[in-house]
C-alpha cells in the first residue's frame, strides 16, 4: 500500500504516493525522473547515489523517503546554474576528473558536502570526507585536484559553494 509523502527537492515540493519500502534513490529515479543520482551497489558502499540532505551527503540507497520528508533534498540536478557549469563540475571538467562518468555526480555532491562543511580543505581532509565514494576509472588524484580547483575558485567567489 502506497503512502502519501511530501519530498522538497532540488526547491520544490513534491507529494508523491510511494511505496513504504522504496528507497529515496528509487523515488528520485523513478517517480520524480531524477536520474543523474545513480544506482551502483544499493549497499552504501560506492556513493554513486550520494545526494545531499540538509547540506549533508548521504547515501539514496539507505534512506527512507519518508525519514527525510521534512528536509531540503539536493540532487546532481539542483546545481544547475542556467547552463553554466558551478565550480565544482567546473573543476571536474578542467581537472579530467571524469572518465566514464557514473560516479561523478555522486563524487560531486559528496565533495560539494565537504566544502560547505570546510571551503579550504587540505588533501587529507578531502580524501576522508571521499573515503565512501568509489571510482572504477581509478581518477583519484584527478578528483582531488578538481575538488581543490573548485575551493579555489569558491574562496575567490565566496557563497557560491557549486
Amino acid at each position: 500500500m502506497r503512502e502519501l509523502i511530501t519530498l522538497h527537492v532540488n526547491g520544490e515540493r513534491h507529494e508523491l504516493a510511494v511505496l513504504p519500502h522504496h528507497t529515496l534513490l528509487e523515488v528520485l529515479r523513478e517517480d520524480l525522473g531524477l536520474i543523474g543520482t545513480k544506482h551502483g551497489c544499493e549497499l552504501g558502499e560506492c556513493g554513486a547515489c550520494t545526494v545531499l540532505i540538509d547540506g549533508l551527503p548521504v547515501l539514496s540507497c539507505l534512506t527512507l523517503p519518508l525519514e527525510v520528508q521534512e528536509s531540503e533534498i539536493t540532487t546532481i540536478e539542483g546545481l544547475e546554474q542556467n547552463g553554466k557549469l558551478p565550480p565544482l563540475q567546473e573543476g571536474f571538467h578542467q581537472e579530467h576528473a571524469l572518465q566514464c562518468g557514473y560516479c561523478t555526480p555522486g563524487m560531486i555532491m559528496a565533495a560539494l558536502g565537504l566544502l560547505m562543511q570546510c571551503p579550504t580543505p587540505n588533501e587529507e581532509t578531502i580524501i576522508r570526507a571521499m573515503h565512501g565514494n568509489i571510482c572504477r576509472c581509478g581518477t583519484y588524484a584527478r578528483i582531488i585536484s578538481a575538488i581543490q580547483h573548485a575551493a579555489a575558485a569558491l574562496s575567490v567567489a565566496p557563497g557560491a559553494a557549486q
